[in-house]
C-alpha cells in the first residue's frame, strides 16, 4: 500500500449515522432485488481510483471487525487508507481470508472458488465481493444476461460493461455451492446491482433477443 498523507484524504459521510442507514438500506434492496439497479445516494468524498457506489457501499458495510482485500489497481491507490481511516477494517494481502473484496475496473477478478465460502451451518460467513465495472444496463441487448432466482419476478435482464467473459461460467459454479458460496455487488458511478448466490445468471443467444 503506498504512503499517503492523511489529511489530503476524502471525507466519509457528512452525517455518519443518515449516511450508513441510506447505503445500507440501498445495498439490502440490491441484494432482495437481484439485477435490479439501485440508485445509492451519498455525499462521501470517495477515492478517484474507486466507483464511487462501491466505495459508499464498502463505508456502509465494513467495521473494524472486518478483513478487507483490494485488487492491484486500488491497492496501489489512495483507497486503502481512506476506507481503512473511515471504517477502521484490517487491510489483508490473501483474498482467501477476506470478509470483504473490492475489485476496480479492468483488475482479473479473484477466483471465487477460492475466497471464503461459509459452510451449511454458516452460509453467512462467505464473502462479499465488490466489483467496479463500466456500466450497467436493464435496456441494452448487447451482451444480456437472463436473471432468475428469488426475488426476481418471473425474468429479469441485465447487461454489464466489464466483466471477463468466464464470469457467467464462474457464477454457475458459485450459484451451485448454495447455500455456500459469495454474493456480490457490481457497481458504477452512481448505481449497484446486487448478485446473491441463490440467483441464476444465463447468457442470452442473440436469436433469442431478437425473438
Amino acid at each position: 500500500m503506498a504512503a499517503v498523507d492523511l489529511s489530503t484524504l476524502g471525507a466519509g459521510f457528512s452525517d455518519l449515522a443518515i449516511g450508513s442507514q441510506t447505503v445500507f438500506r440501498a445495498a439490502l434492496h440490491a441484494l432482495s432485488h437481484p439485477g435490479r439497479i439501485v440508485p445509492v445516494p451519498h455525499d462521501a468524498k470517495t477515492p478517484a481510483a474507486a466507483q464511487p457506489a462501491s466505495a459508499a457501499i464498502l463505508l456502509a458495510l465494513v467495521d473494524p471487525d472486518c478483513k478487507v482485500w483490494m485488487s492491484p489497481t486500488l491497492a496501489q491507490s489512495d483507497a486503502p487508507s481512506w476506507l481503512r481511516f473511515h471504517t477502521g477494517c484490517a487491510l489483508i494481502n490473501d483474498h482467501r481470508l477476506a470478509q470483504f473484496l473490492w475489485v476496480a475496473r479492468g483488475d482479473p477478478l479473484p477466483a471465487f472458488g477460492e475466497l471464503r465460502q461459509g459452510s451449511d451451518a454458516d452460509p453467512d460467513q462467505g464473502a462479499t465481493v465488490v466489483i467496479d465495472v463500466a456500466g450497467i444496463d436493464s435496456t441494452a441487448a448487447e451482451g444480456a444476461w437472463r436473471l432468475t432466482g428469488p426475488g426476481i419476478q418471473a425474468v429479469t435482464r441485465l447487461s454489464v460493461d466489464g466483466l471477463p467473459a468466464q464470469f457467467v461460467e464462474d457464477w454457475r459454479r458459485n450459484h451451485a455451492a448454495f447455500p455456500c458460496g459469495i454474493d456480490v455487488f457490481l457497481a458504477c458511478e452512481s448505481d449497484v446491482v446486487g448478485l446473491p448466490r441463490t440467483t441464476t445468471i444465463e447468457a442470452i443467444a442473440s436469436a433469442a433477443l431478437e425473438a
